[in-house]
């Protein structure tokens, strides 16, 4: 029986344990398809999360991950995933994870782990109103489809990604969107869940599927703001580094929203931020990615 793109990425995603020391532990992974034939950053900082939660005492679940990409990957060549075991606190945590394959570093990975209900202040932005149901808005995978045969990244959207993801504001997946670049606002709501069912798939593996499924929509802010799209010609662009922080549990399978701006840029590089949304309101994640965002110059 042939895999569904989510159930391909929920195996793909889980580490391989090869050898464990003291305070030290290797592991390894395949990749998935990608079609700028790269290794697709949310994929290791997702396989990060679940090599480095393979060594925590039980009862704790991600809270934070800070990685620093510092190559691009290959997709022919296994993932390597070096943990080491920084500290096991009363309530927390924190490992590092250097990610490479033979000869060229990929990524450098900060994750922290914590108890639940340690208790502390509370408190939440609270989610925009007056939004659209999911179910009313075009799901990206039918408005790829159309093109799937004259673009890699169509194609992908369209059949490979593991997740339905549904634009509020429009969306610069098949162009600008000038409109945004005259308002300078890069601010843009999105739908977004796994493309099938997540039963009995663990809150760890749940946290990462969205550390994946992020890294599809963190520069679209950027985008709108300057007026370009990924077909821009000559377009060039990168993840640098990332951070993500968690404060509820997440359920992959429901209808997440992001609500997503982009700050500032120079230099080549453009910050990006979002905020993720369950239905009933409630303000489950935290993250942020800087990435290295570049177009050719006239002349």
């Amino acid at each position: 029986m042939n895999e569904t793109p989510l159930q391909q990425a929920i195996r793909v995603l889980s580490p391989e344990e090869t050898g464990r020391g003291r305070s030290a532990s290797t592991w390894r992974a395949d990749s998935l398809p990608f079609p700028t034939g790269r290794i697709y950053g949310g994929q290791i900082m997702a396989q990060s999360i679940l090599a480095a939660a393979g060594t925590v005492p039980e009862g704790r679940e991600p809270n934070s991950v800070h990685g620093y990409y510092i190559r691009t990957g290959l997709l022919d060549q296994e993932v390597g995933f070096d943990v080491e075991d920084l500290r096991d606190g009363r309530s927390y945590s924190t490992r590092m994870v250097d990610v490479s394959q033979p000869g060229r570093p990929i990524l450098k990975a900060m994750v922290s782990f914590q108890e639940s209900g340690q208790g502390g202040v509370r408190y939440a932005d609270s989610m925009p109103t007056g939004l659209p149901d999911a179910e009313e808005l075009t799901s990206a995978r039918d408005l790829m489809a159309p093109y799937a045969d004259k673009s890699a990244f169509a194609a992908y959207y369209a059949n490979q990604s593991p997740f339905d993801i549904r634009h509020i504001t429009p969306t610069i997946m098949l162009g600008p969107y000038k409109d945004a670049q005259s308002r300078d606002s890069g601010r843009q709501l999105v739908w977004l869940r796994a493309d099938g069912k997540t039963d009995g798939v663990g809150q760890t593996m749940q946290r990462a599927l969205l550390a994946l499924a992020c890294d599809q929509l963190m520069m679209e802010p950027a985008l709108r703001r300057t007026g370009l799209s990924i077909a821009t010609p000559g377009i060039s662009y990168a993840s640098i580094d990332h951070a993500m922080w968690w404060y509820e549990d997440i359920d992959m399978a429901s209808w997440l929203l992001f609500v997503q701006d982009s700050a500032v840029a120079g230099h080549g590089r453009a910050l990006c931020s979002a905020k993720v949304y369950n239905q009933d309101g409630d303000l489950l994640a935290a993250m942020a990615q800087e990435a290295m965002l570049r177009v050719p110059q006239a002349g």
